[in-house]
C-alpha cells in the first residue's frame, strides 16, 4: 500500500498529470464551500445565541474572525510545508503549491486583523493594541507579504521559489507564538474559546459548531482557490512545453 501511495504520490508532482485533476476537483471543492457557507451563515446568525445580551448586533463577527485566525495559521503551515519539500526534492509542483497559497493565506490574515479591530473596538474600547497575539498575527501577514514580494522580485522562478522558501520555512516559527500567546504573556486578547478537551465547558454547542462549519467553508473554498491559481501557475511556468502549447492551441 506504500508504495502504491508513493506511486501516485510522484505521478501527479508532475505538472502535466496534476493539471486536469485540479481541473475536476475545483467544481466539487467550490460547491462544497457554498454548501458550508450557508450552513454556517445560518447558524451563526439565526441559531448561535449572543455571548452578552449588549451584543447582538456585532457578536457575530466572531464566526468570520476565528475561521480567519485559524486558516490565516493553517495555510501558512501548509505553505512552509510545499516550500521545505520543494527545496529539499526540487520538486517544481511543491514550489507552484507554495506560491498558490501565499495570497489566500495573506487574505485570510488581513481578514482576521480586520474583523479582529471590529471587533476590538466595541468589547475593549479600542481597534488596536499592541497585543502579544495582535502583533504576531501582524508579523504572520508581513511574512505571507514578504514571500510573494520575493517571488516577484526574481525573475528566474526557480531561484524565486528557493528564496521565498527558506523566508517560509524560518517564519513557521511564528506560528506557535500566535497560538500560545494567550498562555505565554498576560494579554488583551481573550483565551482559547476552543480546545480538544474542553469544548462544551467554554462556548456554546451552537457556537462551536458554527464556527467549524464556516472554517470548513473557509477551507473547501481556499481548496478551490488554490487549485485554480496553481493550474494558471502551471501554465505560465510550462508555456514553452509541447503540452502546454497544445492546451493553448485547443488540443486535446
Amino acid at each position: 500500500m506504500g508504495f502504491k501511495n508513493s506511486i501516485i504520490w510522484m505521478y501527479f508532482s508532475s505538472p502535466r498529470n496534476f493539471y486536469p485533476l485540479a481541473g475536476k476537483l475545483i467544481p466539487w471543492f467550490a460547491g462544497l464551500a457554498a454548501i458550508f457557507a450557508i450552513v454556517g451563515l445560518y447558524i451563526s446568525f439565526f441559531v448561535a445565541p449572543p455571548v452578552l445580551s449588549d451584543q447582538k448586533e456585532y457578536y457575530v463577527i466572531i464566526f468570520i474572525h476565528v475561521a480567519a485566525a485559524w486558516m490565516s495559521m493553517f495555510i501558512y503551515v501548509v505553505m512552509s510545508v510545499y516550500a521545505f519539500i520543494g527545496l529539499v526534492w526540487n520538486i517544481k509542483m511543491s514550489e507552484m503549491m507554495a506560491t498558490a497559497l501565499a495570497p489566500t493565506g495573506a487574505m485570510f490574515t488581513f481578514l482576521a486583523l480586520w474583523t479582529g479591530a471590529l471587533w476590538g473596538r466595541p468589547s475593549w474600547g479600542t481597534y488596536w493594541v499592541w497585543d502579544a497575539r495582535l502583533t504576531s498575527e501582524l508579523i504572520l501577514l508581513f511574512l505571507y507579504i514578504g514571500f510573494m514580494s520575493l517571488q516577484s522580485a526574481i525573475d528566474d522562478p526557480r531561484r524565486a521559489a528557493r528564496a521565498s522558501g527558506l523566508l517560509a520555512i524560518v517564519g513557521v516559527i511564528n506560528i506557535p507564538i500566535i497560538y500560545f500567546s494567550v498562555r505565554w504573556w498576560n494579554t488583551l486578547h481573550q483565551g482559547f474559546s476552543v480546545t480538544p478537551t474542553q469544548t462544551k465547558q467554554l462556548v456554546d454547542p451552537a457556537i462551536f459548531w458554527g464556527m467549524i462549519i464556516v472554517a470548513l467553508a473557509c477551507w473547501m473554498y481556499t481548496i478551490a482557490v488554490v487549485l485554480a491559481r496553481v493550474r494558471t501557475e502551471i501554465l505560465e511556468r510550462e508555456r514553452q512545453t509541447s503540452w502546454v502549447q497544445g492546451l493553448v492551441g485547443g488540443q486535446k
